[in-house]
């Protein structure tokens, strides 16, 4: 082929084609086992959240909220046992922490009383991620399984509250705190403008 700024140019659009064309078939064979992986990963950690493993999820609760005037997202997962009596839900919550969002999972007891939790994305400097996932536990320094936001206690001593705040890191701890006591509110109030998703059968 005779070297031309035509050919060159012909040569690069068809060779992006190619490149174009092998990235979305990537893609398509790949979404798939993603989207099985995170589905599966989410229901252990509704069961992890819940501290149960004999339950059922029975409805999706997709609730939008206006909070600071930005629209925040939140998805209810209402669960029962095996008798078919509500345990209450767990909430997949997000705030803004330290480095981005942090997204988290929590479980609610029927009364609010918060059973479990766990981090499920966050973009906070290595190494705090992790201590969120353990500080707030039972075993925790700042532990806050048992609690319910209710009270109003559910910030860090610094702020009022009662709950000690990660070592070195409030501003990671106050968004961790908020996003449990907004997970909390979609739970409780449950306002109208929601959609619900029927769940698709097995525990």
């Amino acid at each position: 082929m005779k070297s031309s700024l035509t050919n060159m140019v012909m040569i690069l659009v068809g060779f992006s084609l190619v490149i174009a064309a092998l990235l979305a078939w990537v893609n398509h064979i790949t979404e798939a086992p993603i989207a099985a992986k995170a589905e599966l990963a989410l229901a252990n950690g509704i069961k992890e959240v819940m501290a149960s493993n004999d339950l059922k999820v029975t409805a999706n609760d997709t609730i939008r909220q206006a909070i600071d005037e930005k629209e925040v997202v939140f998805v209810v997962h209402q669960v029962v046992d095996k008798s078919k009596k509500s345990i209450g839900a767990a909430v997949e919550s997000t705030a803004l922490g330290f480095g981005g969002d942090l997204k988290i999972l929590v479980g609610f007891a029927p009364d609010g009383t918060i059973l479990g939790y766990t981090v499920l994305q966050h973009s906070e400097t290595p190494g705090l991620g992790a201590k969120a996932q353990t500080w707030f536990q039972k075993s925790g320094k700042g532990n806050i399984i048992g609690m319910n936001p209710a009270q109003g206690n559910l910030v860090v001593k610094k702020d009022g509250g009662q709950v000690d705040a990660i070592t070195a890191s409030t501003i990671t701890s106050r968004a961790f705190l908020k996003a449990i006591n907004r997970a909390y509110n979609a739970y409780i109030e449950r306002p109208l403008n929601q959609t619900t998703t029927a769940e698709k059968g097995g525990k």
